[in-house]
């Protein structure tokens, strides 16, 4: 009796049985299929001699409606680290908040500066132990002891070294630029003019990707932080009194009317 799992062994690896059990309950209409969501973000990151560029667009959205046109997508985990965060927004504020006390924690207790490779491991170690169901697709960047430092680390648990990482559903727009204009060496300025032409390629053609352009630059011992560096898609022209159009012209097709109750005071808390 202990033994009989020797004799499932040879059968095969997988089973693909529950796949057609699903797809048979989908088609018939037993089982309601989940709809996947679709996350959008255009981030890069690019070294240059004196430290590290990262910059990301400022649009929030939740499917095809855009919830924020000037979200901050670039976290501060500590003084010389910082990181671009997309995927899921709740998930990348408290993932990188999270990781930002733990640093905070290990220079009060050891007295020295934070490393960029133990802040990508701190990450990535976080992420693989939930598998990928972690929505952080994070590029770090950073200025430490062995100079600047540009690391991805995807939501799996991997982690990648390069000089210059796009990651996002602008990425390969971004990743374009940047296979076209990257050079060793360059300045300060190259390299912000780099991120932002990437990022602009993300809001150009990726609808999940828009609004501003924010660029953080770290070099030794200073970062500066620049907040809606480029502005594009704005609207150009705006009727100062807004739009208003007569019933009468106006034809309804269907109308929906909604009851809501609205129950003022506390609740109490569910023990059960």
């Amino acid at each position: 009796m202990e033994l009989d799992y020797l004799k499932t062994l040879p059968l095969g690896g997988f089973n693909f049985d529950n796949c057609i059990r699903n797809r048979a309950m989908a088609e018939s209409g037993i089982l309601q299929a989940p709809k996947t969501m679709k996350t959008g973000t255009t981030i890069c990151g690019v070294l240059f001699k004196d430290g590290v560029v990262l910059a990301a667009d400022t649009r929030a959205t939740g499917g095809s409606i855009v919830g924020d046109k000037n979200c901050e997508k670039i976290h501060n985990l500590a003084p010389n680290i910082f990181c671009c965060g997309a995927g899921t927004a709740a998930d990348c504020d408290h993932v990188t908040e999270m990781i930002k006390r733990q640093l905070e924690l290990h220079r009060l207790n050891t007295h020295s500066e934070n490393r960029v490779q133990m802040a990508a491991l701190k990450l990535v170690a976080h992420a693989f132990k939930y598998g990928g169901q972690i929505g952080t697709h994070l590029i770090v960047g950073g200025v430490d002891v062995k100079g600047p430092q540009l690391i991805e680390c995807s939501n799996d648990g991997n982690m990648y070294s390069m000089p210059y990482h796009t990651t996002g559903s602008g990425s390969l727009a971004a990743m374009a630029i940047m296979e076209t204009r990257y050079k060793e060496n360059m300045t300060r300025e190259e390299a912000v003019n780099l991120c932002i032409a990437a990022i602009e390629a993300g809001i150009y053609h990726d609808l999940g990707s828009g609004s501003n352009v924010d660029v953080c630059v770290i070099t030794r011992n200073k970062y500066e932080m620049l907040r809606n560096i480029k502005h594009d898609n704005f609207k150009v022209f705006s009727k100062p009194g807004g739009y208003q159009f007569k019933k009468d012209r106006v034809q309804v097709v269907e109308e929906f009317k909604h009851k809501l109750v609205v129950e003022a005071g506390e609740q109490p808390m569910d023990l059960s």
